[in-house]
């Protein structure tokens, strides 16, 4: 035969889309809230998320030699995981600490599974869990250089009310939102890890990935729009009025929603492959950053969300999976 075919498993066609060109993206998605971050935080935003790509980079190279695997570092993948460590990070926290994270995110939520595309988690929330464990202290000093931010403490942690009835149980009380400024919170005028509080530029950020087709909508809008019906369901129990909106309104604006729906979730390596699939994944996030935030002892889930649903992953894949064709049900 002068023409051979071969049979070889899908995909067949490349879209041309290369993992250094999705990284370049996801960079250029997060420098709007790193520039919002160095503006209103200070020059130490820069540090830190410095010798947190820099101990990324140069710790995924030493893994891959010690492993005896081809160094991965030109994809960029080192260097967008040292940026979301970074932007998990507290301003002020000590650069060795920042190290040690880029340590366990590289070498335990990465390269121990086999480097990119084998994760089962997200490692830049592998380093962030780990720290906020290992380090509660640094981890949890809002230092910041914002003027009218309530010093000590974060919009969740005072906001959240959080009392106890006779038994011992957290229950929620009245949640005062007088005083927070709702266009303050866009602007990045708050206490926070330095990559949450710039939420405007976190949402250009989004839709510029959204433009690129890096990530879809549907895991950031169902992890987003479970959280602000949650909230809305709290507010006409505990309050009703004017927290009908502030408070769904409040809780994607604080704390890690914004970052966390739109560039953790949605790593390839940890999420859903269909569509279906996503919605379900970003629902289990939504609920999960709400009851730990209203209930839990952090003032924040969203990481732990994620690295709950991170695991959920593989059970939803089996279950949705993409419809074969040519094959009757």
């Amino acid at each position: 035969m002068a023409t051979r075919l071969f049979a070889a498993p899908s995909p067949h066609i490349h879209g041309g889309e290369k993992t250094r060109r999705i990284m370049f993206d996801v960079i250029l998605a997060l420098i709007p809230a790193l520039a919002v971050s160095t503006y209103v935080m200070g020059w130490r935003v820069l540090l830190v998320t410095g010798v947190a790509v820099a101990g990324c980079v140069l710790f995924e190279y030493l893994f891959g030699l010690m492993l005896g695997r081809r160094t991965t570092i030109g994809d960029l993948s080192a260097i967008v995981t040292g940026m979301l460590l970074a932007f998990n990070l507290p301003v002020g926290i000590p650069w060795w600490i920042v190290l040690i994270g880029a340590v366990v995110a590289i070498g335990v939520g990465k390269m121990t599974f086999g480097g990119l595309g084998c994760n089962p988690f997200n490692p830049a929330l592998t380093g962030r869990i780990f720290l906020l464990i290992a380090y509660p202290v640094q981890m949890t000093n809002w230092t910041t250089n914002v003027p009218d931010a309530i010093s000590g403490s974060t919009l969740l942690a005072v906001v959240k009310g959080k009392t106890y009835d006779a038994a011992g149980n957290i229950v929620l009380g009245k949640m005062n939102l007088e005083g927070i400024d709702f266009m303050d919170m866009f602007g990045g005028y708050m206490n926070g890890s330095m990559g949450e509080i710039a939420s405007l530029a976190l949402i250009l950020g989004g839709l510029y990935l959204l433009w690129r087709k890096v990530i879809s909508w549907h895991i950031p809008v169902a992890v987003l729009g479970t959280m602000a019906v949650f909230a809305l369901c709290v507010a006409l129990t505990i309050g009703g009025g004017a927290l009908c909106y502030e408070l769904p309104l409040f809780h994607i604006l604080a704390g890690g929603a914004l970052l966390g729906a739109i560039f953790m979730a949605t790593d390839y390596s940890t999420s859903p492959m269909t569509h279906k699939g996503m919605l379900i994944y970003g629902v289990g996030i939504g609920l999960l950053t709400m009851i730990i935030r209203l209930w839990g002892a952090y003032p924040e889930g969203m990481s732990f969300a994620i690295f709950i649903m991170n695991a959920a992953t593989p059970l939803i894949n089996k279950y949705f999976r993409p419809k074969r064709f040519g094959v009757k049900k």
